[in-house]
């Protein structure tokens, strides 16, 4: 038996179906982050590769995806049907999670980072 992590006690905390969304986008970061170190940061389940990727979090009505000013001035067009921020975008809990969006903005941020830190 292994330890749970903060990202596993994180997901734990909400209704199933909530649950099965933030396993997916856990899935899909993973994915397009191999290597990726997982942990909890501003009690955010956090991706760090380099520095800091993308954070993720699940709220009432939303899930927020914080793939930092960068990643989203990138996906600015795709990400425009969403309500966003600076460096943020929700996710109604309403809709389909647009899996392969995240996908490639993880991707992006990983290129990113893996740019900065030679």
């Amino acid at each position: 038996m292994h330890a749970s992590s903060p990202i596993d006690d994180y997901i734990a905390g909400f209704s199933a179906p909530v649950q099965e969304i933030l396993r997916q986008l856990r899935d899909v970061i993973r994915t397009a982050a191999p290597g990726a170190a997982e942990s909890s940061r501003y009690r955010m389940p956090t991706f760090s590769l380099h520095g800091t990727l993308v954070h993720f979090a699940a709220f009432e009505k939303h899930v927020g995806f914080y793939p930092t000013p960068s990643g989203m001035e990138k996906f600015h067009e795709e990400l425009a049907g969403f309500k966003t921020g600076k460096g943020s975008v929700q996710f109604p809990l309403t809709a389909p999670v647009p899996y392969q969006l995240i996908k490639r903005i993880v991707k992006f941020r990983v290129q990113e980072n893996r740019a900065r830190s030679r």
